[in-house]
């Protein structure tokens, strides 16, 4: 149903790109700028974000069909990386990861290209975000409505990550350390379990039963 998939899709996507810590993360890089710069760089990110993840739902499947890579693999291998990245977030190593990346970013190019690299790519449409959207794009099977669905689902996504970098410092302020671990944790287990769901839909697919009962 389309509901269940918008459902899906909105979780997953939530999840993966995490608002709440990239707040946090985005309040490291944009150190020292003035409001107006932060609100500038902060849309430019989303937008650009938005741009590789809707490029990645519209060709993800046409490459993968050029490399000779089934969707069924990739479902089942994009499960394991989102299953990674769940791991991290449970076990308090992505925030780790992202903000060191995020500090080299700074020391390489400050302030020009801040918007892009790294908050549009990797931190907002990293490998987890661009992976879920080419998972989704497959489960739509070409259903013109309900890719619309899915990329504005990516497009409020995007929206809700630009809302949270605007609000950056009332967010701190209000969860502190220990509520961004909770919810950090609580979301990971969440994105877990839509990785095995990724990797069971994989797995079916390609059974012999499968065959037999389609």
């Amino acid at each position: 149903m389309l509901a269940d998939f918008i459902t899906t899709a909105i979780a997953t996507l939530l999840v993966v790109a995490d608002p709440v810590l990239l707040s946090a993360l985005f309040l490291a890089i944009t150190h020292g700028m003035t409001n107006e710069h932060r609100r500038e760089v902060a849309l430019r990110g989303a937008i650009i974000a938005f741009c590789i993840l809707l490029a990645a739902g519209l060709g993800g499947a046409k490459l993968l069909e050029l490399l000779g890579i089934s969707l069924s693999a990739f479902r089942i291998a994009g499960g394991l990386l989102l299953l990674s990245s769940a791991a991290e977030m449970v076990f308090d190593r992505r925030g780790e990861r992202l903000k060191s990346t995020a500090e080299q970013a700074i020391t390489i190019d400050h302030v020009r290209n801040i918007a892009a690299f790294p908050l549009a790519i990797p931190l907002m449409a990293g490998p987890g975000a661009i992976t879920a959207m080419i998972l989704l794009a497959g489960r739509a099977e070409g259903r013109v409505t309900w890719l619309i669905a899915l990329y504005g689902v990516a497009a409020l996504v995007m929206a809700a990550c630009f809302a949270s970098f605007l609000m950056a410092e009332r967010i701190s302020r209000l969860m502190g350390v220990t509520g961004r671990a909770v919810l950090s944790r609580l979301l990971g287990i969440i994105l877990a379990a839509l990785a095995v769901q990724f990797m069971i839909d994989g797995v079916s697919a390609i059974t012999p039963w499968h065959a037999i009962a389609s």
